[in-house]
């Protein structure tokens, strides 16, 4: 027997949608349990890449110091992409924003490029007034499906396609 979800229904997000006084509302974005399964797959790989490759050469008692800085470092690095991410976005009329845990404004600008893996990864290119673009990686488990299926039609719109 199936299990029925609990979660409640949220209507299609497009970028005209707007609260009580006209603008467009913030989406929250979840962690995603898959990009952190992926992050600690690749750091548990390149940590044992490198035992192998530097027992072979100083051998077992040596390379396990050096192997250990080397998962400390992907670690950090893990941990900071955790910080630095966005936790919000905001889809409005003439592009995207993302925002930061402290409320910062990170980026913003209109959807120049998409690709899109089934329907679990969404990579977008935000394109400023000014500046570099920016990539943006969202996983389908952080956020809801809706708006998760709006930015991929605003992204292959944006991209061209």
């Amino acid at each position: 027997m199936a299990r029925q979800s609990t979660a409640p229904v949220l209507p299609a997000l497009s970028p005209e949608s707007a609260t009580l006084d006209g603008a467009p509302q913030r989406i929250a974005l979840r962690r995603s349990v898959a990009i952190w399964a992926a992050l600690a797959v690749f750091v548990l790989t390149a940590t044992s890449a490198v035992f192998a490759c530097l027992a072979s050469h100083l051998g077992a008692s040596q390379a396990v110091p050096l192997t250990l800085v080397i998962w400390a470092w992907l670690t950090l690095c893990a941990l900071r992409y955790e910080r630095a991410r966005p936790v919000a976005l905001k889809i409005g009329a003439h592009g995207l924003s993302l925002w930061g845990r402290t409320g910062a404004l990170l980026a913003q600008g209109r959807i120049t490029g998409c690709s899109q893996w089934s329907g679990r990864l969404l990579i977008l290119a935000l394109r400023p007034e000014q500046g570099r673009s920016r990539t943006l990686l969202l996983a389908a488990d952080a956020l809801p499906a809706p708006v998760f299926r709006e930015l991929a039609v605003l992204g292959r719109r944006g991209a061209g396609a």
